[in-house]
């Protein structure tokens, strides 16, 4: 029945869920149910939030990663389409770039 529904308010998703919205602190202070709608709110653990040794770990790994990417030469002139998947497109430079 419509007004036996819940409406449950917590931290954000951490998976995609078809009838879960993230609202942002303000606007989920705010939220308000249908008449008859029990609302929960549940309060996040503060010590959850915190990031854990992975988060911290997994940040340095790509620090590091991103860190000994070699850097090919910058593009110069207008790019010119090679690929295509959706609405992305893959250029390359028409114009050789300047000798260093």
């Amino acid at each position: 029945m419509y007004s036996d529904s819940t409406a449950v308010l917590g931290p954000l998703a951490t998976y995609a869920e078809p009838h879960c919205y993230d609202l942002c602190p303000r606007h989920s202070d705010r939220l308000t149910a249908p008449r008859g709608w029990e609302v929960i709110r549940l309060a996040p653990d503060p010590s959850a939030l915190a990031p854990t040794h992975d988060d911290l770990e997994a940040l340095a790994n790509a620090v590091r990663e991103a860190a000994q990417a070699p850097l090919g030469p910058e593009p110069v002139g207008a790019g010119v389409e090679v690929g295509r998947r959706g609405h992305l497109r893959v250029l390359r430079s028409d114009v050789e770039p300047p000798a260093r």
